[in-house]
């Protein structure tokens, strides 16, 4: 039998707000992600190195006046990926991360995820 906490009821990829994705799971919790937040979490093995090695996996397009400006990531398009991913295509050029919904349910941003996870490191 699936997970209720991975098994989404709902899922919404507001490309055109550009507010994010919106996911309301089986067992009630409903998660809302902003695209920054899950450009800097992009779950493809060289932004995971990055993130291990305490490096923004951001990384600058264009070399301006303001180098310490960095426009915050936004989402061109999204895809399905069968019935158990999410694929983004993000504004700075990144397109490799395949987003679970395991995965999104383990980087729920919430105070409640965040302080579940917390509790699980300690």
């Amino acid at each position: 039998m699936p997970d209720p906490r991975t098994e989404p009821v709902s899922v919404k990829v507001l490309l055109t707000t550009g507010e994010g994705v919106v996911i309301e799971w089986r067992d009630a919790h409903q998660s809302r992600y902003t695209f920054p937040y899950l450009r800097e979490q992009c779950p493809c093995a060289t932004c995971r190195e990055r993130r291990a090695q305490g490096q923004s996996v951001v990384a600058s397009r264009v070399r301006g006046d303001l180098p310490m400006y960095q426009e915050p990531a936004r989402a061109l398009r999204a895809e399905p990926v069968g019935h158990y991913a999410v694929h983004f295509d993000f504004s700075d050029g990144h397109g490799t991360g395949i987003y679970s919904f395991e995965y999104f349910r383990r980087i729920c941003p919430c105070e409640e995820c965040k302080a579940a996870r917390k509790a699980q490191e300690e």
